[in-house]
């Protein structure tokens, strides 16, 4: 150590080798004939958050191997000095894990507030000029895809289900691209995979021994958004029966004035142009596919898109299209039989009843309480002055729960539903006997699934297939094709979980890299990040 220098933003240290020869780099042959000496100025891990500045008295020895290409050579320093630098191994390890954890531009701007500026473009080199580790024994293999681009272009990652770390990345999700992939590694013995047929077909190529495990979770949410279908295209079953209830003791409207408006006593039925747009989209399809029509031919005469052609021709009614044209969820929804009750009491002034709900917790604003009122004047009444003989009255009979509501109380454990929930459950199954065996076959299934008795499912979709549920079914049909590897998933201890986890982490990646990451970048940054 020569000596240290200190600054507001910057320590300088002035070192120097003591070793009297060094070894030559081309031929490793020691010497300790001196040629020349300068100086190096290497940046160091910051000290006291201030800038740390290395200056290395260096010497250029001769070499004495009179064969050596290498004529003259600087001597290195362990630990300080590596050929060409101008940081110290240290700074260079602490800028990596940087540069892993946050890619370019976050990564630069962490570095720079602690005291190791360093440019997005050189955190990007450091990435890229790691070695990537070599997969080594896979027994248990993990595959999910990713979106680069939302239903534009996506990659697979390969995950170690023993170790629960990323072994690879594929840069498509195509059956050929896996089975390439896992005839290199024939030691695989069982895949755990989401219900993607390519991944079937990829395994089933690359990998015949292994035994294919679908996840739970994948089964559980496909499960889900049958369930939640078929509560739609039942929900009027439940509206119908609520309508046709005779609920006493509800206050009497005050005697109408003497006009001919006065009579409209049946509360007008709420009118969504959503919904309207979607029965009249659907009469539109359906009758072209009566006609013969393909879907792509009806695609380009309503100008619409495949998908949402196909949306509308796979629905069985046009209830299933209308669970959330109709049951939009707003802020007033809590409120709704306290609004109609004072409604029915008088009180027709908007901004009154929004003062009033605010007291008990309502956070809207008046338009929204305006908005639900607007059916139930008599059209010509200002709503700045309403008259309260002027209106029809708000229904009185309970709200039906929203048929999100109603499916996420089916798909509760029993056990775990608080006193609503277990009411809202009672309601729909008394009501509607499609509900009462949509739920039977919800527990059904869980139970399974839970208890990891997988052998039931056969008999429980026999069971499915009794039952007039076309939402159910086609769920049935999609199993059926996929029936080893579902039973396998609610058997085995095997499960995806590990996989969603690094899928989770990579979108985070995506995200830090403002998705500008090539391949072969953001595939280090997934191989080589904690």
């Amino acid at each position: 150590m020569d000596g240290i220098d200190q600054d507001r933003d910057l320590v300088t240290f002035r070192v120097r080798a003591r070793a009297s020869d060094a070894a030559c780099s081309g031929c490793h042959r020691r010497s300790s004939r001196v040629h020349a000496r300068y100086h190096r100025h290497l940046a160091d891990l910051p000290f006291g958050g201030r800038r740390v500045l290395v200056i290395v008295h260096i010497r250029r020895f001769k070499c004495v191997n009179h064969r050596c290409a290498q004529a003259t050579f600087s001597e290195q320093v362990p630990g300080l000095t590596t050929p060409f630098a101008r940081r110290t191994p240290p700074l260079t390890e602490a800028l990596i894990k940087v540069a892993l954890a946050l890619a370019g531009r976050p990564g630069s701007r962490l570095a720079a507030r602690l005291a190791m500026p360093c440019g997005r473009d050189v955190l990007i080199r450091l990435i890229r000029a790691q070695p990537l580790p070599e997969p080594g024994r896979i027994e248990v293999l993990g595959v999910d895809d990713f979106a680069i681009r939302r239903r534009q272009s996506y990659n697979t990652i390969l995950i170690d289900m023993d170790s629960h770390k990323p072994v690879d990345v594929l840069p498509d999700r195509e059956a050929d691209t896996l089975a390439a992939w896992l005839r290199e590694h024939p030691e695989v013995q069982a895949v755990c995979r989401d219900r993607a047929g390519a991944y079937a077909e990829g395994i089933r190529m690359g990998a015949p021994q292994a035994t294919q495990h679908a996840d739970r979770f994948h089964l559980w949410q496909n499960l889900c958004h049958a369930a939640q279908k078929t509560v739609a295209a039942h929900h009027r079953c439940l509206r119908e029966a609520a309508a046709a209830q005779v609920v006493p003791g509800e206050p009497e409207l005050p005697a109408p004035a003497p006009t001919p408006a006065a009579e409209l006593v049946i509360p007008p039925q709420r009118v969504y142009p959503l919904a309207e747009r979607t029965r009249a989209r659907y009469t539109e399809v359906h009758d072209r596919l009566a006609r013969g029509l393909s879907r792509s031919a009806i695609a380009r005469e309503l100008n619409l898109e495949r998908r949402t052609v196909r949306r509308f021709a796979n629905a069985t009614c046009v209830e299933e299209l209308l669970g959330k044209a109709e049951h939009r969820v707003t802020k007033l929804d809590p409120y709704i039989d306290l609004v109609n009750q004072r409604w029915n009491e008088g009180v027709t002034n908007a901004e009154t009843l929004a003062a009033e709900l605010r007291t008990l917790g309502f956070t809207g604003d008046v338009q929204t309480v305006r908005r639900y009122l607007k059916p139930y004047r008599i059209p010509g009444t200002s709503r700045y002055r309403p008259d309260p003989h002027r209106r029809t009255p708000a229904p009185v009979t309970p709200a039906v729960p929203k048929p999100r509501t109603i499916s996420r109380a089916i798909l509760t454990h029993p056990d775990r539903l608080t006193e609503d929930d277990a009411l809202i459950v009672k309601n729909a199954v008394a009501g509607c006997i499609h509900l009462e065996r949509l739920q039977q076959h919800v527990r059904a299934f869980a139970k399974m699934m839970a208890q990891r008795r997988g052998h039931e499912l056969p008999a429980w979709l026999d069971a499915v297939d009794a039952d007039n549920l076309p939402e159910l079914r086609s769920l049935a049909i999609g199993m059926r094709r996929d029936l080893p590897a579902i039973i396998n998933g609610l058997s085995l201890e095997h499960s995806s979980g590990a996989v969603e986890g690094n899928v989770t982490r990579v979108k985070r990646l995506k995200r830090d890299g403002y998705g500008r990451a090539n391949f072969d970048l953001l595939r280090a940054q997934i191989l080589l990040a904690p």
